[in-house]
């Protein structure tokens, strides 16, 4: 969290219908369970949720929909002055959904952090990133967790839902807010974790009907966590600890990294066999029993698979224990765009062109299908490839049209238009996101070359020499 943290709220807000607030008179220390319970119950309980973005506003909004008082923090000012302005930055989030909120008069979005006083539960949405070496990057959480500890109330309750290692809420947050507050957890506040499950865009389940788990530091901690998510979501599952809820969340990311690794080297195999490994999955897939169909792709993807695995990994040394298995399949799809790239150099070769020189269009900058959303993308490590290469590289994303801001990537070109004449203009057009919004049929017959890692064109039937999976 930066130093200048305490900043003025936005003065072009409504002044007219103010959010409501805590009681700053607590009860006493042996009835704040029963006070807490009884404010979420009521639904008069005011919620804080840290962190604006692609967990914490559809959060956001499962509170609004329950009737609570809602306050979002966030350092980023921008999105503050969108939210003021009633307006989304996250496209399947219609922008009439924020205005909703401003008119009943119980949301508000803030960067001033001593906000934080007036909440009753405190709903931690940050990032959890690698650094440069792969490895936890828990700048965002501990700098957060200082700014609570400089602003907690008795009474309140803080949870994490930010993916990270076991031991993080029990061990390391809970030392920072204690040390800074004064106050105890599990007596004097409560701590819990509680781990977001979000799928940008599914269509099948949203915040409100993907069960929760919740653990808490004490059995009280998880009463009123369960109790405060039972309100929003339609089953809470307790786990016996924060540490449980932890490792739970690690489980299923690592499980999806390490059976997408498998599909991705298959590919790999299967293509130098002369074998379609995307026949091979949906035969494989009529099983009725003891197979679920993963998917290989040019990388992966999100704020969760390509990271939490590596969470995991380097707790584990904590305990003089590889996790081979996990390091394994990190590398086999951290190897994905250069293969990707590889087989695009291979495809140019054989129309007699080279990669260096040759102009590429990237479609897809998006991690997944339909989303604005480009964290972790793999398109990003590919267009530095090709660009290394000596490649002149743009790219095409109905739902990006100008690249984001990252720490990692720059790109200095938006998205150009998606026409006849450009599809044509390039040597070589490569598929690294199948949106719904592309045509098959349309790129085919327009581009020279297609480099296809999401069986676009396999799906719509599409056979044809100058198509290259990959």
């Amino acid at each position: 969290m930066e130093k200048d943290k305490n900043k003025k709220m936005n003065s072009s807000r409504k002044k007219d219908k103010p959010v409501q607030t805590r009681n700053h008179k607590p009860p006493k220390s042996s009835a704040f369970k029963d006070s807490l319970l009884n404010k979420i119950r009521q639904k008069k309980a005011v919620v804080g949720v840290i962190g604006l973005g692609y967990v914490g506003l559809p959060l956001v909004r499962e509170f609004m929909k329950a009737g609570f008082p809602v306050i979002g923090f966030d350092i980023d000012e921008e999105k503050i002055h969108k939210l003021h302005a009633g307006k989304s930055y996250i496209h399947y989030l219609p922008s009439s959904l924020i205005q909703g909120w401003l008119e009943t008069g119980r949301f508000q979005a803030t960067s001033d952090f001593s906000e934080l006083r007036r909440v009753d539960a405190i709903l931690i949405c940050v990032p959890t990133p690698l650094n440069e070496n792969r490895e936890p990057d828990m700048s965002f959480v501990f700098n957060t967790t200082q700014t609570i500890a400089d602003n907690l109330q008795p009474g309140q309750l803080v949870v994490l839902e930010s993916t990270t290692y076991p031991g993080t809420t029990d061990e390391d947050m809970r030392h920072i807010l204690e040390k800074k507050s004064g106050l105890r957890a599990g007596r004097d506040f409560f701590l819990a974790f509680s781990p977001e499950r979000e799928d940008p865009n599914n269509k099948d389940y949203t915040t409100a009907t993907i069960p929760k788990v919740v653990g808490g530091y004490t059995p009280a901690c998880l009463e009123v966590a369960k109790t405060l998510y039972d309100q929003i979501v339609t089953r809470t599952v307790p786990v016996s600890s924060c540490r449980a809820a932890e490792a739970t969340k690690i489980l299923e990311n690592t499980y999806r990294a390490v059976n997408i690794a498998l599909v991705n080297e298959l590919k790999m195999l299967f293509d130098r066999m002369g074998i379609d490994i995307w026949e091979v999955i949906e035969a494989a897939k009529t099983k009725p029993f003891g197979f679920q169909a993963f998917y290989p792709g040019p990388g992966l993807g999100g704020h969760c698979i390509p990271i939490d695995p590596f969470y995991l990994t380097w707790k584990a040394r904590e305990y003089d224990f590889s996790t081979r298995f996990i390091e394994l399949a990190g590398q086999i799809n951290v190897s994905m765009p250069y293969y990707v790239m590889n087989r695009t150099m291979e495809a140019l070769n054989s129309q007699g062109k080279s990669l260096k020189g040759a102009k590429v269009l990237i479609l897809g900058l998006a991690y997944k299908k339909d989303v604005d959303d480009p964290r972790e993308s793999p398109s990003f490590k590919l267009i530095e490839l090709l660009k290394n290469h000596g490649a002149e590289v743009d790219y095409n994303d109905p739902y990006i049209p100008k690249p984001p801001k990252t720490r990692k990537w720059k790109l200095e070109k938006d998205s150009v238009p998606l026409t006849e004449k450009n599809l044509a203009s390039f040597d070589c057009v490569i598929i690294a996101t199948d949106h719904t919004a592309y045509d098959a049929a349309f790129i085919h017959e327009h581009a020279r070359l297609i480099v296809d890692t999401r069986n676009l064109l396999g799906r719509a039937g599409i056979k044809s020499d100058k198509v290259i999976k990959a």
